[in-house]
């Protein structure tokens, strides 16, 4: 365990590296020399904390949904762990679907995946049951305490998934000549989330947490450290706040607009007492209050101010671009469209792609990290081939719907080039097949197979009636006869 000296060291590195963060902070937005600061005049903030992030993404609705639309469609249809394609499973493949079931560990995977994505981290606590005091978080996870021998997962108790807010790292190992230099030693785990907008739990427990009984997450843009990432909505920041001022200063605009104000003109010959003047205050105070539809006056004229309302809607959807092209997400399936602009087929192959590439980066810094640690501490046996793989449900899975309408289509020019008797002249029938109806070469051997056995039947049933006219010839043995 790290000494005062190591932790006073770790301390300093940490606070240099956020004291250099923001010194770069402060120069964001700098034009002509520093003679204009872009950025305050605006209202960008230079610095952003966890806390930031963590408010635009519970307060705002597009700031929430660029970090759940790639979320939620990472997860959505879970994951499987194999260890061999064999029929049979394995002891580790039963081992795994045991704890996957137990814990529900794709609905964990994806808190922790949120959570991660909102800050510049996230951990995973790992509930092992050699914990008999808080105090023993502390210590080392006692890894391969007792050999695995097949019972159920009883020494993983609990998973929590938590935010960068409710987390700080204590002390980070200094030794040149561990594999771990650079690494946090201690992580300082707040249960209560009172530091976290995002996590909330009863009580109020500070835990001091060896880094093995953590999974260290990161999920955005690595740059220099491997520990911190640039927080997913740190590049869409300032469109966020820009989004924030169109929307909410439209419905202000039509709040104050649409209800026109009103401005009196007195006649000049008329007598404008305070007894009157009161009346009138009571009248316009009620009218502005919806008390009141309609005014009596004398010798006041009331004349409506012309209404000032525009329609913001091509301010906003440069913004929506503008975030759409920064995060890689589909502007309809950022906005969630679902009417009459429903998601082209050319987005739903771009966003599957970028889906994929989103599984294989969890792969990385989720999954294998927690399977591994997990058999590491010997909670689940090691694979007898020595490796496992993870699998997914496919993405280009085309739906009753689609398949319903793919069979149409095929239909219609199957019976068009059918119909045509010179087609299969110009293009063969395997051709067609292959090039034109898209079947694979797996189908169209199936195809001619079947065709090629219904060929033979038929022959087969034209020469029993050439052997026996008129006479009753019984089919392969069957009941069915031909007269």
């Amino acid at each position: 365990m790290a000494n005062k000296s190591d932790r006073h060291s770790a301390t300093m590195l940490l606070m240099s590296a956020l004291m250099s963060r923001f010194d770069l902070a402060q120069k964001f937005g700098l034009q002509y020399g520093g003679s204009r600061d872009v950025f305050t005049a605006l209202g960008y903030p230079k610095a952003l904390r966890f806390e930031d992030y963590a408010i635009r993404y519970r307060r705002q609705d597009i700031a929430a949904a660029i970090i759940d639309r790639p979320v939620e469609s990472t997860w959505r249809d879970g994951f499987e762990v194999i260890e061999s394609e064999e029929a049979e499973d394995t002891l580790f493949e039963l081992q795994w679907a045991e704890m996957y079931n137990r814990f529900g560990l794709n609905s964990i995977f994806q808190r922790l995946d949120r959570l991660s994505c909102v800050g510049e981290f996230g951990i995973l606590l790992l509930g092992i049951d050699d914990v008999k005091s808080n105090e023993d978080f502390s210590k080392p996870a006692n890894i391969g305490r007792s050999k695995f021998n097949g019972s159920s997962n009883g020494s993983l108790l609990y998973l929590k998934p938590l935010s960068q807010g409710s987390v700080s790292i204590q002390s980070v190992d200094l030794n040149p000549n561990s594999q771990r230099f650079g690494y946090p030693e201690l992580y300082s785990v707040m249960l209560d989330g009172s530091s976290s907008s995002l996590t909330s739990f009863a009580g109020s427990t500070s835990l001091l947490v060896h880094h093995s009984r953590v999974l260290h997450v990161v999920m955005g843009t690595v740059l220099e450290s491997e520990l911190f990432c640039a927080p997913i909505l740190e590049k869409t920041f300032n469109r966020l706040i820009d989004l924030e001022k169109l929307v909410g200063g439209s419905a202000e605009m039509f709040w104050k607009g649409a209800r026109p104000g009103y401005v009196g003109k007195v006649d000049p010959e008329f007598q404008l007492t305070e007894k009157v003047r009161e009346e009138l205050r009571e009248q316009l105070d009620e009218f502005e209050h919806n008390l009141r539809r309609f005014l009596i006056n004398e010798g006041i004229d009331i004349e409506s101010l012309a209404s000032q309302i525009s329609d913001p809607s091509s301010h906003v959807d440069v913004q929506i671009q503008m975030i759409s092209a920064a995060t890689g997400i589909p502007k309809r399936i950022l906005t969630g469209s679902e009417r009459g602009e429903l998601a082209s087929t050319q987005d739903l192959t771009s966003w599957n792609s970028v889906i994929v590439s989103r599984r294989k980066l969890v792969e990385q810094r989720i999954i294998r990290p927690f399977v591994d640690r997990m058999i590491e501490l010997s909670i689940l046996p090691e694979p007898e081939t020595g490796d496992y793989t993870i699998s997914w449900p496919d993405l280009w899975a085309q739906s009753e719907e689609e398949q319903a309408r793919v069979g149409q289509i095929r239909t219609q020019a199957l019976a068009a080039y059918a119909a045509e008797p010179m087609a299969s002249s110009i293009v063969p029938e395997e051709a067609f097949l292959e090039f034109f109806l898209g079947l694979s070469r797996e189908e169209i051997d199936y195809i001619l197979t079947l065709k090629e056995e219904e060929k033979k039947s038929s022959d087969v049933e034209d020469k029993l009636v050439e052997e026996n006219p008129g006479g009753d010839v019984e089919e392969g043995g069957g009941n069915e006869k031909i007269q």
